[in-house]
């Protein structure tokens, strides 16, 4: 085991004995150090007049400059590759490293492991239509995104999201009520909504199970319709006024030939909506308000839940739809 280095008081005080006349077997007891450690030191004295420690080089890198390059190429060509792969691909070219290793060497390149974001997969012909869409509306004044009644349905959890949860415990503890996060069996743990806003605020909630003969969740043509003629007019009215257009994707039941009959009937306007494009559409970031405003709060059953998503998303201000119907230029 390496020793510890002398701190540069007790060599400063090994040279002033050695001026004394101390011999050597004498500083060493007094200053409590081995006899060849005085030794070194008078010697590297004479010899350099330093004191100071040489700086060490160090440990040998593990990898050359062509091996931190392949490892840049890997991650370049295969973003989506584990360090293991990584590891396992050096050595079928004779390079052995730790995972450590590989890892250090793609922070030095500032490279990061992140959980990957989830966007919806868009076809060329859906691209193409998305561009054409931003081209087309990238210039409308502030007053056209104001008159747009903006509509979707969302999914609302009665505990917490779908997704997996990453929690920070000691090994031993995985069942610890702290380190658990609850569920529902035999399901019964969320809600579906149909929601609607515009910039001047946000519309009506509506819950699917409150319109469906059987209670269910399950919405078709005919429910859409059943809640649109309920609320699209009064929430135009109040939020809009008499012009409006009414905007919506593209799920199989809003362009259902019964759907797009019955808008021709109420003669209102439909906006024409690019397919796989939620980012576009404002009330997505509203319900994400909306679920932000639920954390922390504890509904013990589906009416509670209810309850307090409608009180959230009734908290949601003017000028918070304001500013989400402002971003639209940004967006496109």
């Amino acid at each position: 085991m390496r020793s510890k280095e002398l701190s540069l008081s007790v060599k400063q005080a090994i040279i002033r004995l050695k001026k004394q006349n101390k011999p050597i077997r004498e500083i060493a007891k007094t200053l409590d150090v081995a006899k060849t450690t005085v030794w070194n030191i008078l010697k590297k004295k004479e010899r350099t007049g330093e004191l100071s420690n040489t700086k060490r080089p160090g440990r040998p890198r593990k990898t050359t400059v062509v091996d931190d390059r392949r490892i840049l190429s890997l991650v370049k060509k295969t973003p989506f590759t584990t360090v293991g792969q990584i590891k396992n691909t050096l050595q079928e070219v004779g390079v052995c490293v730790s995972k450590s290793t590989i890892k250090r060497r793609l922070h030095q390149s500032e490279y990061r492991g992140f959980t990957a974001r989830c966007k919806p997969l868009v076809s060329p012909k859906n691209r193409k239509a998305r561009l054409e869409f931003a081209k087309r509306h990238l210039k409308k004044p502030s007053q056209f995104w104001n008159n747009i009644l903006w509509t979707d349905e969302t999914k609302i959890n009665l505990y917490q999201s779908d997704g997996k949860r990453r929690v920070w415990r000691r090994k031993g503890t995985a069942h610890d009520p702290k380190h658990t996060t609850s569920s529902v069996k035999h399901g019964g743990g969320s809600v579906m909504a149909w929601a609607c806003m515009a910039a001047n605020g946000t519309g009506s909630l509506v819950f699917i199970d409150d319109v469906t003969a059987d209670k269910s969740s399950r919405m078709n043509s005919e429910v859409f319709r059943a809640i649109l003629s309920a609320h699209i007019q009064p929430n135009a009215s109040e939020l809009i006024g008499r012009r409006f257009t009414v905007q919506m994707d593209n799920d199989p039941k809003h362009t259902a030939k019964v759907t797009k009959e019955f808008f021709k009937g109420k003669k209102w306007n439909v906006m024409q909506w690019p397919s796989q494009s939620p980012d576009l559409n404002p009330i997505e970031h509203a319900f994400h308000l909306l679920k932000t405003k639920l954390k922390g709060k504890c509904p013990k059953n589906k009416q509670e839940l209810k309850t307090v998503a409608v009180e959230a998303w009734q908290s949601i201000t003017r000028d918070e739809t304001q500013r989400l119907v402002t971003s639209m230029r940004s967006r496109l």
